[in-house]
């Protein structure tokens, strides 16, 4: 049953391959090629071939296993599979002869007979014979594979009989066939299949494979098979065919010519060897072995069937080819890289044309090795040539071998180097040519195009030697020196019209008609015509001059780090410093010193009898002084010694003092001399810089009686000398004494040289205080205008160089303090020197005693900034005017300087104002001493300064009515006091709901800082500027003063309901008619105190006002002027007949005016802008007329009558004033008169609401409609998109994003640049966030139509009442669905923005509560006409606060966020009086009209009266 089941075997052959065999007298030097024929049937592979065999064998190795002792060998077995699929296996024995290596003769074997009848044999046996591989394997068997002949015995099923058809070795062609005719009989006998195989058809003889067909066609059935070993050609197809002869049932094999099969065979190794070269190129690194790549490939099928049939020898060939390659690749491309960098080295080492000109390749090699540059550029090898070192490895190493340079390639590089150091200085002196050439065309303007000037300059000999690209890039180059020649110019006469800008009102932006006006005055000047066809940059400059005017800064000073103030701070951090150090070392412990180092000089042994006297008074060199003992070290020195600087100071000796001894004219003139010499070769050397800060003492000795009446005249000189060395004067006491010096006038100079010392180390070393900057007697401001061309320390050197000169308090950084002897005193004056754009907000809010304005005689915008700023300055302070230019002599040498230097003595002499001038080139003009008389002026009017200043600072208290209804075209915005933001760039808060110069509430962590009026309003308790616009003022805050006693109230939020009455009486009245009066009950929470004056019935009454009026207190008791029981509304704005000059009048007071109008030059250069766009009058007339008071108007900008004033309406959100004409000014405001008197009569309809056009220029995209601004691809405006991805990118974490102002003027520029080109990029713009941020909020107010539709504004308010939270936010989104596809867009993407800026309130501090308040009113564009709505305002704030925090909920299906106050979420009461706590906040961007306000309130909500 097994047996049946078993598998067949497959057929079993045995073949046995015959052939001439025998010693080589009988076949020759080599055999017929029997053994290559059955290696490589039994084994194909290349790798298995060997095409050596031999037949001569030891006598070992014929005994070995492998021969066995047989002269036949056994090849091991094949198995076979035929066309039909049959398996078949082939033994493969091959009949030889072995030859002995001794005797060659035939090894003696157990078969004697001869080969041809052994070769026939059909039986073959021997027991465990092996399988034969190679000749090495015989003797070492062990280390081939070992296989055993089968059973040891074969029988032979067939014969291959192998005939040499090539040319043979010492091998005649008949004889092997007549060998083979022989040994054909022989095994025929056997009846046994033959085939003939034809061998070495790869050398094949024609005639002799001819003789073989022939002698094969003779015989029966015998077939003959063309082969070759070598190329494996036809073996394994003679095989087959015996099989089948001697297996009839397989299918006879196809016998193909050997040419024939040749090609075919030689195309599978070409296609093998094809796919096996592409397989080798995959590797690329030349460094890769054999070894590894094999690895990598040997289960490619590619790799092993080239292996197959070529070999790993030939494989190992082609890959070790392609690596040489690869190597040579890279030696070429390195040798190209090195050749292509040589001419940059050749242009590092040997750029001079001068020096290679003529050199020879050899010589400039040996000059590039001096070179210091030559180790970076070439590496010298220790080993040449270059390509076969490992340099060739180092890729990061770029320098160039130094043996490549022998080479014919790096000498054609070195002839080009030297032709193209030719051309290249022909080519730049043409350029240059050129360049010339367009300078001396005159018509050619900043921004003209090249194709304009080309026609001018086709004939020019440069322009037709250069190239395009050179031509255009000379003309980009001189347009670019021209266009920034011109705009410097531009700024520069920008800045000499400065009174054209500083007129204007701070903090806002031009209006079209003051625009207009500056383009008609600045258009008459070629500087302004030359940037014709720049007009963009033109305007782009003016609009940021005049942001620059609105917002000065130092960041966003024109003039960049040549800002004046950034020049002082830094010298004064420098110089300060080095000061209070080099004293800190001299006076060090001085308060408490016991020894005094004194330096006495004097002339004619003077200084000895001094120091005589003093030592005679002493004891022991110690001086008895004020109950102390000090020690005295005297250096008498005569003044005349040429050693008396090297006496003066020495390491051993330094003097805390110096008497300086006088008893004539002579004397002291020369003690004069010899100290300024002191100071001054202490200053300019430097050798010991604090040697100029000695005290001296200038002491009189007394006269005989003989030249006694010489003693007032010597007091006098000394008395003057010492003011102006402010030094101490030591006069001889009255009586008479027999000695030239008295003890007391010893101890006298010694007291001083003790309080000298004993205050310098107080200036290094002050006592730590809480005292302010009333410390300073005199409080001086030092203008100079940035970009001046003359450095700092020139103008500051007069202070620094003086002794007397310290450091200020800590902060302030731009000022110092002067120790100077005015008058009888030693006063402290705190010098603050500033630019003029940071010296305006002083010049309004502060208290100043004197300015000392700086301008360079070389520049006239420096004298028009300082016309500018003088013309608003009050005419009771002090000005002293410093020219400053290099020496007296440019005065009479250069007219430009004498013309400005004569304008600005004239100007000091119309107003009455010192002039001087300082000389960059004298020495003498830098001292202190330039401005004694002007700080000695100035501590004579110090009394009447601060009293007018008081004066001023009253009037803003009192007068806080004049504004809320104003009747001028021009009324006046109001400016909040908050705290100084990080970007001084910004702007100020959104505009006051309510009017100019009513105050809401701050808010309650805010009510430290403030205290209640009379009235209940809030005003700030410190000395900080109000800020309110009062165009009758001068912005000024009163010094500290006593506060009267005030009563802490408690829970103050509300609006003063009085002041709200207040505004409705005024709305009742006729606007026309005279001021009305609203008496107001006595504040009884408010205690009177002795430091206010009582009521009297002295003063004038003026008709309208209430009798209870407090009179005006003297300046000296430090009280100031209050106004009880009343509120002053001058509706005609007649305040030369108002109560303020009443009370100024009684008491006999100038009121201060400016000195625009003391000055007809400063006069006359305002009325002259004026005059060009409004008038024809003359300077004179108009001088003339400012002098006369004007009834019936209220005046424009500070009394200034040039300027035509303006009126502010209602602005949009984060808008400026808007100008309006004044004729319709005038017909609104009867229209609004004759409506209140009808307000009485119930309305059945609100009119739409449109609010003013906040722009000021014409625009198809803002203002436009929602809808055309976006299609169905772009569903937001790309303004829109740009200004949020901006925000997003540069700015999400901005502290107070959104609520902080942006630069209005920046606003204006980024709309008016993306109306002229929508692809602006605003970051090449360099605008602030905050400036982007309000621009974006300005693109929703300018819309037609608020983005939230009117339609669901109430349908959102009945929502918002829900309580329950889940349904409330449900019904919100059921609301925004109904928003038009337009409107939905883009407040969903708006709405989304402001979700991710309340995700930084942690570093931005803007919660959702802080946006809601900040936009509310531009999304929903609130009617503060109608008066229900202001009910209504905290709820609407609250839904878009909603909208904010459930972003999620409402567009993108999230879930609802729990708010981090829940309170929050509710919608707040509707009551009206609840409702005036939210509106405190100052979030309400439309300036709402005092008549609006609602009337309906309970009386006294605040329990003020």
């Amino acid at each position: 049953m097994m047996a049946k089941n078993k598998e067949p075997r497959p057929p079993s052959y045995a073949v046995s391959v015959v052939g001439l065999s025998g010693t080589e007298k009988d076949k020759g030097n080599c055999g017929v090629g029997k053994s290559c024929l059955c290696n490589r049937f039994v084994r194909s592979k290349a790798d298995e071939y060997y095409p050596e065999h031999t037949s001569v064998l030891s006598t070992i190795d014929f005994g070995g296993r492998v021969v066995n002792n047989d002269h036949f060998l056994y090849w091991g077995d094949v198995t076979q599979s035929g066309e039909d699929g049959i398996e078949c296996r082939i033994h493969v024995i091959e009949q030889t002869e072995f030859i002995d290596d001794q005797t060659f003769l035939p090894h003696r074997s157990t078969n004697l007979q001869p080969y041809i009848k052994r070769a026939a044999a059909s039986k073959l046996q021997s027991a465990e014979k092996l399988m034969y591989i190679c000749t090495d394997q015989l003797g070492l068997e062990q280390d081939f594979e070992q296989k055993q002949m089968p059973e040891g015995k074969l029988n032979i099923d067939g014969f291959l009989l192998c005939i040499d058809v090539s040319q043979g070795c010492n091998r005649k062609f008949d004889d092997q066939l007549k060998f083979v005719n022989n040994l054909y009989i022989q095994l025929s006998k056997s009846k046994k299949p033959i085939i003939i195989a034809a061998t070495k058809c790869d050398e094949c003889v024609d005639h002799y494979l001819r003789e073989v067909q022939a002698f094969a066609s003779n015989k029966k059935n015998l077939v003959v098979v063309e082969t070759s070993a070598r190329f494996n050609v036809n073996v394994e197809t003679c095989f087959t065919a015996l099989v089948q002869m001697m297996d009839k049932t397989r299918g006879k094999p196809k016998i193909i010519p050997y040419l024939d099969a040749y090609k075919t065979q030689r195309q599978l190794v070409v296609t093998a060897t094809d796919k096996f070269e592409k397989l080798v190129q995959t590797v690329r690194d030349y460094h890769a072995t054999w070894k590894t790549v094999s690895n990598k490939l040997k289960n490619h099928p590619d790799y092993e069937e080239y292996i197959n049939l070529e070999g790993t020898k030939k494989a190992k060939n082609t890959f070790s080819k392609h690596i040489e390659q690869l190597k040579q690749e890279h030696i070429r491309k390195r040798k190209e890289e090195y050749i292509n960098a040589l001419p940059r080295a050749l242009n590092t080492l040997l750029s001079n044309l001068d020096e290679v000109e003529h050199l020879s390749w050899s010589e400039a090699l040996k000059l590039m090795e001096k070179r210091p540059d030559f180790q970076s550029c070439f590496v010298v090898l220790e080993k040449t040539p270059w390509d076969e070192t490992d340099h060739i490895d180092k890729v990061n190493d770029r320098r160039i071998p130094f043996d490549l340079l022998t080479t014919l390639e790096a000498e054609k590089v070195y002839q080009n180097h030297v032709q193209h150091l030719i051309s290249e200085k022909r080519r730049v002196e043409m350029k240059e040519k050129f360049k010339k050439t367009l300078e001396k065309i005159q018509f050619i303007s900043p921004g003209q195009p090249w194709e304009e000037v080309i026609c001018f300059v086709v004939e020019d000999e440069a322009f037709k030697y250069i190239t395009d690209a050179d031509s255009k890039e000379v003309y980009g180059r001189h347009q670019r020196e021209i266009v920034e020649k011109a705009k410097e110019e531009f700024q520069e006469m920008l800045f000499e019209h400065s009174e054209l800008f500083y007129d204007l009102d701070l903090n806002a932006t031009p209006s079209s008609d003051k625009m207009s006006e500056i383009h008609a005055v600045l258009s008459e000047e070629p500087r302004y015509k030359a940037l014709q066809k720049l007009a963009p940059d033109r305007e782009s400059l003016l609009l940021k001059h005049i942001g620059f005017v609105y917002h000065p800064t130092k960041e966003t000073c024109l003039s960049g780090q040549n800002c004046t103030d950034i020049k002082v701070e830094q010298l004064l951090a420098n110089s300060l410093l080095q000061l209070d150090h080099g004293r800190s070392n001299l006076y060090h412990d001085s308060a408490n010193i016991d020894k005094v180092n004194l330096f006495i000089l004097g002339k004619d042994g003077l200084a000895q009898e001094l120091a005589n006297e003093i030592r005679t008074q002493s004891t022991d060199d110690e001086y008895a002084l004020d109950g102390k003992i000090y020690e005295l070290d005297l250096r008498p020195v005569d003044a005349k010694s040429p050693y008396l600087l090297t006496q003066l100071w020495t390491s051993a000796f330094k003097p805390h003092g110096c008497f300086c001894v006088f008893n004539s004219i002579e004397s002291l003139n020369f003690i004069g001399e010899c100290i300024a010499k002191i100071r001054t070769e202490a200053s300019q050397i430097r050798r010991d810089k604090y040697m100029a800060n000695l005290p001296f003492t200038l002491i009189l000795a007394n006269q005989r009686d003989s030249v006694s009446k010489n003693l007032p005249i010597l007091r006098h000189q000394g008395q003057q000398l010492a003011n102006k060395l402010q030094c101490p004067f030591v006069d001889v006491p009255a009586g008479t004494y027999p000695r030239k010096f008295n003890e007391t006038q010893i101890k006298q100079a010694l007291r001083g040289v003790l309080e000298a010392v004993k205050h310098n180390f107080d200036v290094v070393s002050p006592v730590p205080t809480i005292k302010d900057l009333s410390e300073a007697d005199l409080r001086i401001v030092m203008c100079a205008m940035c970009g001046d061309p003359f450095s700092v320390d020139l103008i500051l050197s007069p202070f620094l160089d003086s002794h007397s000169c310290s450091a200020a308090q800590a902060g302030q950084n731009n000022s110092l303090m002067l120790d100077k002897i005015i008058g009888e005193k030693r006063r402290r004056i705190q010098i603050t020197i500033l630019s003029y754009h940071s010296s305006i907000g002083v010049r309004k809010d502060e208290l100043v005693h004197g300015y000392i304005l700086v301008y360079s005689a070389k520049r006239k915008a420096s004298m028009g900034m300082l016309r500018a700023f003088l013309s608003e300055v009050q005419d009771t302070i002090p000005v002293q005017l410093v020219a400053v230019t290099d020496s007296q002599a440019d005065f009479f040498e250069n007219e430009a300087i004498k013309e400005l230097m004569t304008e600005g003595e004239h100007i000091a002499t119309e107003i009455t104002a010192k002039f001087t001038a300082l000389y960059s080139l004298s020495q003498y003009h830098r001292q202190t001493e330039v401005f004694t008389l002007f700080f000695s002026d100035v501590l004579e009017k110090k009394n009447m300064i601060e009293s007018s200043y008081m004066t001023d600072s009253t009037r803003e208290t009192t007068h806080t009515s004049e504004d809320v209804f104003p009747r001028s075209p021009r009324g006046s915005s109001l400016d909040y006091n908050y705290p100084d933001s990080e970007d001084d760039t910004e702007g100020p808060p959104p505009y006051s709901p309510i009017g100019d110069d009513v105050r809401l509430l701050p808010a309650p962590s805010d009510r430290s800082k403030y205290r209640l009026d009379l009235e209940g309003n809030e005003y700030p308790i410190h000395s900080t500027p109000l800020n309110c616009h009062d165009h009758e003022r001068n912005h000024k805050v009163p010094p500290p003063i006593k506060p009267k006693p005030l009563v802490p109230r408690t829970n103050v939020k509300k609006l003063d309901p009085n002041l709200l009455k207040t505004i409705e009486a005024g709305i009742g009245k006729n606007l026309r008619k005279q001021p009305s009066r609203v008496p107001v009950a006595p504040s009884e929470d408010i205690d009177q105190s002795d430091n206010y004056a009582e009521p009297i019935d002295t003063i004038f009454k003026h008709k309208g006002f209430a009798d209870d009026i407090y009179a005006v207190p003297d300046d000296s008791q430090n009280r100031i002027i209050k106004i009880r029981n009343s509120i002053v509304i001058n509706t005609q704005g007649e305040e030369e007949n108002g109560f303020s000059d009443r009370i100024s009048k009684s008491h006999g007071e100038r009121r201060p005016s400016k000195y625009k109008y003391k000055s007809k030059t400063l006069f006359s250069k305002a009325k002259s802008y004026y005059r060009r766009t409004h008038s024809d009058a003359s300077d004179d007339e108009a001088f003339t007329t400012s002098k006369t008071k004007r009834k019936g108007r209220h005046r424009g900008s500070e009394e200034d009558p040039l300027l035509s004033p303006v009126e502010t309406w209602k602005g949009g959100i984060d808008n400026p004033a808007i100008t309006s004409d004044q004729e319709l000014d005038d017909k609104k405001m009867k229209k609004k008169t004759h409506k209140a008197k009808e307000d009485k009569k119930p309305k059945k309809k609100t009119k739409t609401f449109n609010p003013p056009i906040r722009r000021n220029w014409e625009s198809n995209y803002f203002g436009m409609p929602l809808q055309d601004l976006v299609t169905s691809e772009k569903p937001i405006p790309l303004f829109v998109e740009k200004c949020v991805q901006f925000i997003e990118d540069t700015g999400l974490c901005t502290e107070g994003l959104y609520r902080v102002s942006g630069n209005k003027t920046d606003q204006d520029n980024i709309q008016k640049q993306f109306d002229q080109d929508h692809h602006i990029s605003l970051e090449s713009m360099g605008v602030t966030v905050n400036a982007v941020a309000g621009a974006l909020k300005a693109f929703f107010a300018d819309l037609p139509d608020p983005l939230i539709p009117y339609s669901l504004h109430q349908d959102l308010l009945e929502t918002s009442k829900i309580t329950d939270k889940t349904e409330r936010l449900h019904e919100l989104k059921e609301i925004v669905k109904k928003f038009h596809p337009v409107n939905y867009d883009v407040f969903k993407y708006i709405i989304t923005h402001l979700n991710r800026v309340s995700q930084q309130y942690k570093t931005n501090f803007m919660t959702a509560d802080n946006l809601s308040i900040c936009f509310w009113p531009t999304l929903m564009r609130p009617d503060f006409e109608n008066r229900e709505f202001l009910s209504t305002t905290k709820i609407h704030q609250s839904v878009i606060e909603t909208f904010i925090q459930q972003c999620q909920f409402f567009f993108y299906n999230g879930e609802i966020v729990e708010a981090p106050n829940a309170a929050a979420c509710h919608p707040p009461p509707s009551n009206a009086v609840q409702m005036v706590e939210p509106m405190v906040p100052l979030q309400l961007p439309p300036p709402l009209q005092p008549q609006l306000i609602q009337s309906q309130l309970p009386a006294d909500p605040l329990g003020i009266i």
